[in-house]
C-alpha cells in the first residue's frame, strides 16, 4: 500500500449533520407548512446552481420558497436552515488527531457558499482544515469526475496517495475510479480503524 500523502474528508455525513439535505428540507416542509411536492420541484429546479455557486442562497430561497407570501420571514427560515447543521466531535476528534501528524488534509464538499462557511465555523473546522475543496468554490460537484480532477490538479496529488473520506457510495466511486484510496464512513470508530489501517493513525 503506498503512504497517503492527502487526505480529504466530506462534511456532511462524517464530520457533522448534512446542511440541506432530505432531512433537514424535510424538518423545514413540517416547521413552515410548505407544499413538499411544489418545494421539492422548486428545490431541485435550483440546488445545482446553489452548489456551484451560481446563485446566491437567497436567489434560491426566492425560487424554492419565497415564490408566494409567506406567514414567516426569510431570516427564520434561515435561521432554521442553519439551526439544522450539528457538528459531530467524535469524528472531528479523529480529523483533529490525523491533524497532529502533519499529513495534507482538506475538505471535499457539496455545499452552498453561505451555509458551507457557516458549517466550517460552527464545527471548528478551521482550527483542523487549512484548506476547503467545495463546490460552490470550485464550479462542479460530487459525483462527477471532474470535481476530484480538480482536486487532484490544485494539490498536485497523485491519486494512489490520496484518501478520500466520504459517507455515500457514489461519492466514493468516481474518487476510486481515478486511482484514490477510499474510506466509507460508518462512524468514528470505524473511520479511526480505516485511518489506522492506512498507516496514517496509531
Amino acid at each position: 500500500m503506498p503512504d497517503i500523502a492527502l487526505v480529504l474528508f466530506d462534511i456532511g455525513g462524517v464530520l457533522g449533520s448534512n446542511g440541506w439535505d432530505r432531512e433537514q428540507r424535510a424538518a423545514a416542509i413540517e416547521r413552515f407548512g410548505l407544499d413538499a411536492e411544489d418545494f421539492q420541484y422548486r428545490h431541485e429546479e435550483t440546488v445545482g446552481a446553489l452548489e456551484a455557486g451560481q446563485i446566491s442562497l437567497d436567489e434560491y430561497l426566492d425560487v424554492a420558497v419565497f415564490c408566494e407570501a409567506r406567514n414567516f420571514t426569510r431570516d427564520e427560515f434561515r435561521r432554521f436552515m442553519f439551526a439544522q447543521s450539528e457538528p459531530w466531535p467524535d469524528s472531528i476528534a479523529v480529523a483533529r488527531d490525523l491533524a497532529r501528524t502533519g499529513v495534507r488534509m482538506a475538505t471535499l464538499n457539496n455545499e452552498s457558499e453561505e451555509l458551507n462557511e457557516y458549517r466550517i465555523d460552527h464545527f471548528g473546522l478551521c482550527d483542523v482544515f487549512p484548506t476547503f475543496f467545495t463546490s460552490c468554490w470550485l464550479g462542479v460537484r460530487k459525483p462527477t469526475h471532474e470535481i476530484y480532477a480538480r482536486v487532484l490538479g490544485m494539490t498536485q496529488s497523485e491519486p494512489g496517495e490520496t484518501l478520500f473520506v466520504d459517507d455515500r457510495a457514489q461519492n466514493l466511486r468516481p474518487a476510486a475510479a481515478l486511482g484514490m484510496n477510499t474510506i466509507r464512513y460508518e462512524s468514528a470508530a470505524q473511520l479511526r480503524s480505516g485511518l489506522e489501517a492506512h498507516g496514517l493513525l496509531r
